[in-house]
C-alpha cells in the first residue's frame, strides 16, 4: 500500500521540483495533492506526466495524507509545520525556520542518514540549507578518512537559490542592459546581471551574512562541531547551479589520489576531475542531475595537510527538492512514516 503525500509550495521553484523528483524516483504515493495559497488555487503543475490542480492549503484536511514536504518559506513553516504534524503527518521542511532546533534532525541521507531517527520527537525533519547540502556530501567522506579540522569556502550562488522573482529579475536585467534600457532592481540591492553581489542575506555578529552563519552551524549539527568553519557566500549571474571552492584542512595527512580515489567511490558524488582544459564540471552541466560533482582536487602547498576542490550540483534538486524526496525515501524504509 502506497503513502498519501502533499507538497506545501508546489507552484515555487522548489516545489515544482518535488514534484518532478518523486514522480521520476517512483516514490511510493498513491495520492499526491499539490497545496500552495488561495490565489494559485486551481492552478495546475505537473507530476510526471499528469496534471496536478493546486488546491488551497487553508482548507486542506492533513489528517488524511501521511507525509508532507513543504517549500513555502519559514514563516509559513512556523506556522503550518507544527499544525501538521499534530494531524498526525511527518513534515520534512525545506526552510530554515527548524534546521537549529536540537529536537528536529538536520539530514543529508549521505551525511547523517541515523539522525532521522529524531523525527519521533516533533515528526518534522529539516532540510538544510543548499550550500551547506552540496558541501556536506563532498567533506564526509574525506572527514572520514583524515578528520577535518578547518574549512574555508567560498560559494557562487545561481539567482534561483532566491527564487523565481530573481530569476525574473536577471533575465529583466540582461536584456535590458543588450537594449539600452535602465536597469531596475527589486529583489536584489545591486544590480545581478553581468555582475557578482558578496552579500547574501542580512548581516550577523562579527560581519558575517545569515547565509554564511547557516554553512557554519548546519555542518557543525551535521557533521562535526569541532570543525572550524568559515564562509564567504557570493551570489553569481547563473540561473541554476550552485558553485564552490572549498579549501581543507586536516588532522591526518591526504593526498590528492588517495581523496580522488574515495570521492569517486563515495556515494552521491561524481568526480569529473582531468587535467585538462574542460576537464571540470561547472554550474551549466550540472543543471537536471542528481549528483554533486567534484572537480580540481588539488593539495594547498599553503597548510600542513591541505586539499582544495571545486564542487558544483544542481541548487533545486540535491541543493534542496532531490535531498527532501530522499529523506521521504529513507524515512519509509526505516518505516518511520505512517
Amino acid at each position: 500500500m502506497g503513502l498519501k503525500v502533499a507538497v506545501l509550495g508546489a507552484t515555487g521553484a522548489v516545489g515544482k521540483e518535488m514534484l518532478t523528483i518523486l514522480a521520476e524516483r517512483l516514490f511510493p504515493a498513491d495520492e499526491i495533492h499539490a497545496l500552495a495559497t488561495r490565489k494559485s488555487m486551481g492552478v495546475e503543475v505537473s507530476y510526471g506526466d499528469r496534471d496536478l490542480k493546486v488546491k488551497d492549503v487553508a482548507t486542506f484536511d492533513f489528517s488524511t495524507v501521511d507525509l508532507v514536504l513543504i517549500s513555502a518559506g519559514a514563516d509559513v513553516a512556523l506556522d503550518m509545520a507544527p499544525k501538521i504534524a499534530a494531524a498526525g503527518a511527518i513534515v520534512i521542511d525545506n526552510s530554515s525556520a527548524f534546521r537549529m532546533d536540537p529536537d528536529v534532525p538536520l539530514v543529508v541521507p549521505e551525511v547523517n542518514p541515523d539522525a532521522l531517527e529524531g523525527v519521533r520527537n516533533k515528526r518534522i525533519v529539516a532540510n538544510p540549507n543548499c550550500s551547506t547540502i552540496q558541501m556536506v556530501v563532498a567533506l564526509k567522506p574525506l572527514h572520514d578518512l583524515a578528520d577535518i579540522s578547518r574549512i574555508s569556502v567560498s560559494t557562487y550562488q545561481s539567482v534561483s537559490g532566491a527564487g523565481n522573482a530573481a530569476m525574473d529579475e536577471l533575465w529583466r536585467q540582461t536584456r535590458g542592459i543588450f537594449v539600452n534600457d535602465g536597469v531596475e532592481k527589486h529583489e536584489f540591492t545591486k544590480q545581478i546581471a553581468f555582475n557578482v553581489i558578496p552579500r547574501i542575506g542580512d548581516l550577523v555578529k562579527g560581519g558575517a551574512t545569515t547565509e554564511e552563519q547557516k554553512m557554519v552551524d548546519e555542518t557543525h549539527k551535521m557533521l562535526d562541531p569541532d570543525i572550524r568553519v568559515i564562509a564567504s557566500c557570493v551570489r553569481v549571474p547563473v540561473f541554476v547551479g550552485h558553485g564552490m571552492n572549498l579549501h581543507v584542512e586536516f588532522n591526518k595527512p591526504v593526498s590528492a589520489k588517495d581523496a580522488r580515489d574515495l570521492l569517486r567511490e563515495s556515494p552521491g558524488l561524481m568526480l569529473v576531475d582531468n587535467r585538462e582544459d574542460d576537464g571540470f564540471v561547472t554550474p551549466v552541466e550540472c543543471v537536471g542531475e542528481f549528483a554533486v560533482f567534484v572537480s580540481r582536487v588539488r593539495e594547498d602547498p599553503t597548510v600542513e595537510h591541505g586539499l582544495a576542490m571545486w564542487v558544483v550540483c544542481d541548487n533545486l534538486r540535491k541543493g534542496a527538492a532531490l535531498n527532501a524526496v530522499q529523506i521521504a525515501e529513507a524515512l519509509n524504509n526505516r518505516g518511520l512514516i505512517g
